[in-house]
């Protein structure tokens, strides 16, 4: 099943208040970067995002969730309708996530 455009809008508002926040389509899910960096993305209509370190300090009782099949595990973040929380899990998460690669 493929995200709604809904869902993604939503989650977009909820992060609207960091800069450099944006999504790009993907065979009909949605990945999220900030400032660059993946940091998850919305995966049939559940936000997902990488399981860094501050990430899980944040959420210690986040399941694990798949975004598809044969993919890496990621959080599934069930605080959506917390703005305030939303971001400052995102700024947490920037400096654990790799530099986004760059194209040849």
């Amino acid at each position: 099943m493929a995200s709604s455009r809904q869902y993604l809008e939503f989650i977009m508002d909820q992060l609207s208040s960091l800069e450099e926040i944006s999504c790009k389509q993907m065979m009909g899910e949605y990945i999220i970067y900030f400032h660059g960096k993946v940091v998850g993305g919305i995966y049939d209509d559940r936000f997902l995002v990488k399981p860094t370190e501050s990430a899980k300090r944040m959420m210690p009782d986040a399941r694990t969730e798949l975004p598809y099949e044969g993919g890496k595990e990621m959080l599934l973040v069930e605080e959506v309708d917390d703005r305030e929380f939303l971001c400052e899990l995102l700024n947490e998460m920037y400096s654990e996530l790799p530099a986004p690669r760059k194209r040849s």
